[in-house]
C-alpha cells in the first residue's frame, strides 16, 4: 500500500518517527475482517452538471414531512414556526458568529443568548439557564452528573441516581456513556400498569444523589404525581424533570412544584424537524446547582462608564479551566438553533405560547374522543391526561399498521415496540397545531378500516 501514496518519502519519515515501517503496521490494531483492502465502490469522476443532475435525482425521492399528514412524534415535534424566525436568524450578525471570546466586539450576540436564558428561566421556573446544550438526551445526562457533584457527600446512596423506567432507550444510552465514566449507578424507578409512578419506588430513591422523571412521560400522560415527588425524596435528592417545552403555556413550570433541575429537549421552540437535527438541549436548575452545572452562562452587568454589559460568566466547560476541575467535556453548544427558539418564544409572547399549547392539546383531545369510538383499538390509557399524544392500542402489529397508513399516504404514529419489545400491538400518536381536524377523521377512517381488516384475518 505504502507505494501506491504520494510523498513517500515525508511519509516514510512520519512513520519512521513512530517506530513504524508501514501503513500497515499504523492500522495493525483494526482486526483484519472489518478492514476494507479492495477499492472503494465509488462511481466514476462527474461534471457539476451531472453531480448536480444525481443529487435533484435523490432529493427528489425525499417526501417532506409537510407535505404528508403525520402523527409521528416521539419527542420531535412539528409546531408552526414563524417565517419571521428564519429571516432574522440568517442574518450575518447571527449566522457566522462564533463563541464571544471577546465581548467587548460581541455585545449584540451575548445580549441575545443572555435573552434566551431569561426565557428559558421564566418558562421552567427556575433562576438559572445556562446557553443549551447538545440535544435533550445530554441535557438529561448531564443533570445527572451535576445532582452527583452537588449531593454526592450529604447522600445516603452515593453515586447513585434513579431513572423512571419508561425512559427511552436512545437517550438512556447517553445517560449510561456519561455515568459509566464517574462509577454513577443507574436504578430504576417503577410504573403502574396505568403509566403513573409507583410512589413506594419513589420512596426507595430518597437519599440518592437525584431522580429523573419526564413530564408527560414518554406514553404521552401528564403524571399528576410528580409535583409530589420533591416532598418525598427531601433537600438532599434531586428532584430533575425532563419538560416539553410547548406543554408549559398550558401546565404547571416544573421549578413551581420543587424541581430542581429541568431539562428538555427544545427542537419544539424554533426548529422545524429536519432529519433528526440540529437540535438543541435546555437545561435549567436552582442556585445551589449553578456553579456546578454544565456548558456555559451569559451574565449581565454594568461597565465602568454605567453602561449594561454582557460577558461569558461561570464558564466551567474544559477549554476555560483547567481541564481536570472542568465539569463537564461539553465543548461548544447549539447557539443558533437555541436563538431561534428564543425568538419564537419572543415572537409568541406568553400568550401565543399559551395558544400553541392549547392547539395541541385540543387536537389531541378531539382524536382521543373520536378514536375511542373505534371498534376493536383501544386507548389504554384512556383515564389518564395527555397533552399531545397517547397509546393506541391495536388488533395486530403496529409496524403492519404504520406500513398500511404509509401505503394510503399518511405517515403514522411511533411503534413503541422499538423501545418496549413486549408492546409490538402499542402505537404513540402525536397531535399537533398543524394536525387538523380534517387530518383525524382520515386517521380515524383508516385505522377503523385497518382495525376491521385485522378481525376478518383473525
Amino acid at each position: 500500500m505504502v507505494d501506491q501514496l504520494p510523498n513517500l518519502g515525508r511519509e516514510a519519515e512520519m512513520l519512521a518517527s513512530m517506530g513504524m515501517s508501514s501503513i500497515e503496521d499504523l492500522f495493525a490494531d483494526i482486526p483484519a475482517e472489518v478492514r476494507m483492502n479492495e477499492p472503494l465502490p465509488l462511481p466514476p469522476p462527474q461534471s457539476e452538471e451531472e453531480i448536480l443532475a444525481d443529487a435533484r435525482r435523490l432529493l427528489g425521492s425525499n417526501v417532506a414531512l409537510g407535505e404528508r399528514v403525520s402523527f409521528l412524534g416521539a419527542g420531535l415535534y412539528r409546531n408552526y414556526v414563524p417565517a419571521s424566525v428564519f429571516q432574522l436568524v440568517t442574518r450575518g450578525e447571527f449566522l457566522t458568529s462564533y463563541t464571544p471570546y471577546q465581548p467587548e466586539v460581541s455585545q449584540g450576540m451575548l445580549q441575545a443568548m443572555w435573552e434566551f436564558q431569561t426565557l428559558i428561566s421564566e418558562l421552567f421556573g427556575l433562576p438559572v439557564s445556562n446557553l443549551s446544550l447538545y440535544d435533550g438526551s445530554s441535557a438529561a445526562a448531564e443533570a445527572l452528573t451535576c445532582c452527583v457533584r452537588v449531593h454526592n457527600r450529604k447522600a445516603t446512596q452515593k453515586n447513585t441516581v434513579y431513572v423512571s423506567e419508561l425512559t427511552p432507550p436512545d437517550r438512556l444510552s447517553v445517560m449510561r456513556n456519561y455515568c459509566q465514566g464517574a462509577e454513577i449507578d443507574i436504578r430504576f424507578l417503577r410504573h403502574h400498569s396505568d403509566g403513573t409512578l409507583d410512589l413506594k419506588s419513589v420512596e426507595e430513591a430518597a437519599g440518592s444523589c437525584g431522580i429523573y422523571v419526564e413530564q408527560p412521560n414518554p406514553l404521552g400522560i401528564l403524571d399528576q404525581t410528580i409535583p409530589q415527588l420533591k416532598s418525598i425524596i427531601g433537600e438532599h435528592t434531586a428532584l430533575i424533570v425532563a419538560a416539553q417545552p410547548i406543554s408549559l403555556g398550558m401546565i404547571e413550570a416544573p421549578g413551581h412544584y420543587g424541581a430542581d433541575i429541568v431539562v428538555g429537549e427544545g427542537q419544539p421552540l424554533g426548529s422545524p424537524i429536519t432529519g433528526g437535527g440540529p437540535i438543541y438541549g435546555i437545561f435549567a436548575c436552582s442556585k445551589p446547582y449553578l456553579r456546578l452545572m454544565p456548558g456555559r452562562i451569559v451574565g449581565r452587568s454594568i461597565d465602568v462608564d454605567g453602561k449594561v454589559a454582557y460577558c461569558l460568566t461561570l464558564s466551567t466547560r474544559e477549554q476555560h479551566i483547567r481541564r481536570h476541575r472542568a465539569t463537564s467535556n461539553i465543548c461548544t453548544n447549539e447557539t443558533l438553533i437555541a436563538l431561534m427558539g428564543a425568538m419564537h418564544m419572543a415572537l409568541l409572547g406568553p400568550e401565543g405560547l399559551q395558544a400553541l399549547a392549547m392547539r395541541n392539546m385540543a387536537a389531541c383531545t378531539l382524536a382521543k374522543q373520536q378514536l375511542a369510538g373505534v371498534a376493536s383499538i383501544s386507548l389504554p390509557h384512556s383515564a389518564s391526561h395527555h397533552f399531545n399524544e397517547f397509546v393506541i392500542e391495536l388488533p395486530g402489529k403496529a409496524s403492519e399498521c404504520l406500513a398500511f397508513l404509509d401505503s394510503v399516504g399518511i405517515v403514522g404514529g411511533f411503534d413503541l415496540s422499538t423501545w418496549y419489545p413486549e408492546h409490538d400491538n402499542w402505537m404513540l400518536a402525536t397531535f399537533t397545531d398543524q394536525t387538523s381536524a380534517h387530518h383525524i377523521g382520515l386517521l380515524v377512517e383508516h385505522l377503523a378500516h385497518w382495525a376491521s381488516s385485522q378481525e376478518v384475518v383473525a
